[in-house]
């Protein structure tokens, strides 16, 4: 097999290629330096996985982890592709034997970790093999601006100093513009070609809720008939993962916890009952997920609020990765934002401080939203698409009674101007609601005007009304943050402008209802799917995989819809290639034969 549109087809399964994978294979064909930008779930891996088949030598993939490295490994070996990985893990034999097999010129991929670079000799053995093309996968962790900075990746510098003609290749699923421009400085590959793919996912359901209580109330009536499907629940600390663990196990879920204060035993249990869906659910901190390959993850649930909204991108990313219908849920409150920024409070370095508060701050704002929730992501990583109509609480609401704020934002605004915006949010709440506190004595200001001019609302009704002035812009956050009124600010102080703010976000929380969701099976036959999938367990079991590296739900779906009666209708179905019908296709096959004759 030579031909790109080939190998597509008979190893990997698709007809055609995706957005932007052609331009990223292209790319590297013709041994070009390049930067891609696909969000999680968009099919990189296919960009450099493809033309390593048809270029001479061996790529070398750089990875952050091993069980990452590991999934890879076994899904190219499923394919018949030639992979394999180096890591601490293994012994000196087994290193030894991989790197014969590269000297052989039989070995078509690679993946190493960044830190085998600083490894005594590596950079001298490699300069006797001929590599194809280097790729550095979550090539976000190379910059400093990044959200995951990693001094191993920051030190991938070297390969264009080393290897000057070998193409370097980087991969990430979230980077601005300034991240963007980082990774191509510090990888010193200046004239790379740059693909950005599209940021919104379509097939992700964002849904966004202020937390009741601990949560848990509004984490259950998410779950609500879901007990067999797969999902991550991300938890602020490793004591709320541990006791969100026990609570759904309570409830009959088939769940676990998952986090950096666990074992490396633990942990890589916990991670493989995942993989190979022994357990749904992993309740986790953000120590849980990277690069995960698993397809047929249905859901996201944060019960706090993210740090970053890379974070909260890459995080709600893991579920749907076969491109079908998938949730997702964030619970939160204004204490999240509190909590984070204590935490950042401590962070030694000042630089890094400012740009963390300004991303924590832009994902409450992106919280308390009722913009399009796609949209704003994309606004984030300066991308520009439609409001998505369908895909987020905030477009699919209807109608919501909207509340006249206009008075009480004057009053706000009135008492940040007589108090020369100089202060924050909670110092004029505290005005403005009377309160006796000695930072309002020391300053005066129990004999302003506005002073208890407020108190018939509450300090959350304010809050609400102040997020809602930060939302419209009528407000910004300036110097220790304090809080400065924009032109449209000025317009509503003197009447000029009218402000509305959803009855939903003031006021007590309303009772809580369970999200309807889209049902991923809805017009699926699931006495077939539950016949190929049972087929699918049988098989991964004896082959020892997980049961997505067999065929995907997606894939499953399919089979049922249209249950194939020969090898030629079998090989239509997206996801079934020549590799993959020689390996399990007949069992499939006569499956949906023996359906179709019932």
């Amino acid at each position: 097999m030579n031909d790109k549109y080939e190998i597509l087809n008979k190893t990997f399964g698709h007809s055609s290629f995706r957005d932007f994978q052609e331009d990223a294979v292209d790319t590297i064909l013709n041994k070009n330096d390049l930067l891609t930008i696909i969000p999680t779930g968009g099919g990189k891996s296919l960009c450099y996985q493809l033309p390593a088949l048809l270029l001479a030598g061996t790529a070398i993939v750089i990875s952050p982890l091993i069980a990452l490295m590991q999934d890879q490994v076994m899904a190219l070996e499923e394919k018949n592709i030639s992979a394999a990985m180096i890591s601490s893990a293994q012994s000196s034999a087994q290193i030894d034997e991989t790197i014969n097999l590269m000297k052989s010129g039989e070995l078509k991929l690679l993946y190493i970790a960044p830190e085998r670079f600083s490894a005594y000799g590596f950079l001298d053995l490699l300069k006797t093999l001929n590599i194809s093309f280097f790729v550095i996968d979550e090539a976000h962790c190379v910059s400093e601006w990044g959200h995951e900075f990693r001094a191993d990746y920051r030190n991938l510098g070297l390969l264009k100093q080393n290897f000057p003609n070998t193409p370097v290749c980087a991969f990430t699923a979230t980077a601005t513009i300034k991240v963007q421009s980082d990774i191509v400085n510090a990888l010193h590959i200046q004239n790379c070609n740059i693909l950005r793919g599209i940021t919104k996912r379509d097939n992700l359901k964002i849904n966004i809720k202020k937390r009741i209580g601990n949560g848990r109330t509004q984490l259950i009536n998410f779950l609500n008939n879901r007990e067999n499907e797969i999902g991550i629940v991300y938890t602020f600390s490793r004591k709320e993962a541990d006791t969100v663990a026990s609570f759904l196990q309570e409830k009959n879920f088939k769940a676990k916890s998952y986090h950096a204060g666990l074992s490396t035993q633990i942990r890589d249990e916990v991670y493989k009952d995942f993989l190979y869906d022994r357990i749904n659910i992993v309740v986790a901190t953000i120590a849980f997920g990277m690069g995960i390959d698993k397809s047929n993850i249905r859901f996201v649930a944060h019960t706090s609020m993210p740090k970053t909204m890379e974070n909260f991108y890459q995080e709600i990313g893991r579920a749907g990765r076969d491109g079908l219908s998938s949730d997702t849920l964030l619970l939160f409150t204004k204490a999240d934002e509190i909590k984070r920024k204590a935490f950042i409070a401590n962070d030694i370095n000042i630089q890094y401080k400012d740009l963390l508060e300004e991303k924590l701050e832009y994902m409450y704002r992106f919280c308390i939203s009722s913009n399009c929730r796609h949209q704003l992501i994309a606004s984030y990583f300066n991308d520009t698409i439609k409001e998505c109509e369908i895909s987020c609480d905030n477009c699919t609401k209807g109608e919501v009674k909207q509340l006249n704020i206009s008075t009480d934002a004057q009053k706000f605004l009135s008492a940040l101007y007589r108090t020369n915006q100089s202060f924050g949010q909670t110092h004029i709440i505290d005005i403005l609601r009377g309160s006796k506190v000695a930072k309002i004595t020391q300053f005066s200001h129990q004999n302003l005007s506005v002073y208890s001019i407020g108190k018939d609302k509450s300090k959350n009704e304010w809050s609400a009304i102040v997020d809602r002035l930060l939302d419209v812009e009528a407000l910004s956050i300036g110097e220790y943050k304090a809080l400065k009124i924009s032109n449209l600010g000025f317009e509503i102080l003197k009447g000029k402008q009218s402000l509305f703010i959803d009855e939903d976000k003031i006021g007590n929380l309303p009772k809580d209802k369970a999200i309807k969701t889209k049902k991923v099976f809805e017009n699926v036959n699931m006495d077939y799917f539950d016949k190929f999938k049972e087929l699918r367990t049988g098989i991964a079991n004896e082959q020892n995989v997980p049961a997505y590296i067999v065929f995907s739900d997606k894939v499953l779906i399919e089979l049922s819809a249209t249950l194939p009666k020969n090898k030629k209708e079998m090989l239509e179905v997206n996801g079934i290639g020549e590799v993959k019908y020689e390996r399990y296709g007949e069992d499939f096959l006569n499956l949906s034969l023996d359906i179709s004759n019932q």
